[in-house]
């Protein structure tokens, strides 16, 4: 079943299917780049990693390699001589490290053999501390090479991109950083009533950009994912809405 909404779905994020949803987008679009793209391309689906350090009560989130049978024969205590001295332990928390995997896309010339455009889908962990930081200094990089950068934030929380100027009014984003106009950036930005746009994806020079109807793949992603079984729709958003998005959502949702 489609969305009831127009464009983006907000209980998607809010209802927590964001890891799935991202994997289907990221899937979806590549097969419309595939599609659209002239025969001297090819899409690849990357990934990067990143690890944040997870401390305390969060470690009930892990589990252990190795199981402990309770039928196995316990090991014997040894046997202290009187008088012997013992120290008192000090009782530390355990710090492991989660991995986090972002999965992203990659347009390459395959007549040169170069990574042309990467296209990124933000995820809550771009947006947000501990990993924010390492989402930047990786964005900085590419940015720094002769690479074009597409970024789609279709999110509602989290941080935005800071640009010299503010940001457009708008719920959702999409940012083009185009290798012969560093250092700015084409901002593309509406909101939660609007469907999604079309938006032009970069390619080599002298090749025109090729035009993603990010619509399109939301509503393959959504459909093929069947998130209207899941999504709670008479739960509250967070964030929340502004009293007039408010009024509005209550009307779509009554259909």
């Amino acid at each position: 079943m489609p969305s009831p909404f127009p464009g983006m779905d907000p209980f998607i994020e809010a209802g927590g299917f964001w890891p799935d949803f991202h994997a289907g987008f990221i899937t979806y679009m590549r097969e419309w780049l595939v599609e659209a793209l002239p025969d001297d391309y090819d899409v690849r689906i990357d990934e990067r990693i990143n690890f944040i350090h997870v401390e305390d009560d969060r470690l009930q989130r892990f589990k252990p390699d190795l199981a402990v049978s309770v039928n196995e024969p316990r090991l014997q205590r040894a046997s202290v001589s009187p008088g012997a001295a013992t120290l008192e332990p000090i009782v530390l928390p355990e710090t492991v490290e989660e991995e986090i995997r972002e999965v992203y896309i990659q347009i390459i010339k395959r007549s040169e053999q170069r990574l042309v455009t990467i296209v990124e889908l933000l995820s809550p962990t771009n947006k947000s501390e501990p990993t924010r930081g390492q989402f930047l200094a990786k964005r900085m990089s590419i940015i720094q090479q002769p690479i074009h950068l597409v970024e789609l934030d279709l999110l509602r929380g989290g941080r935005r991109h800071q640009f010299g100027r503010a940001l457009p009014p708008g719920d959702f984003y999409a940012y083009v950083s185009r290798v012969e106009q560093r250092w700015d950036c084409q901002v593309y930005a509406w909101s939660l009533r609007d469907a999604l746009p079309t938006i032009p994806i970069p390619l080599a020079a002298p090749d025109p950009d090729v035009l993603l109807d990010l619509q399109s793949v939301f509503t393959l992603t959504f459909e093929r994912g069947r998130y209207q079984r899941w999504l709670r729709y008479d739960q509250p958003l967070t964030p929340p809405l502004s009293p007039g998005d408010e009024s509005w959502m209550a009307a779509v949702l009554k259909g």
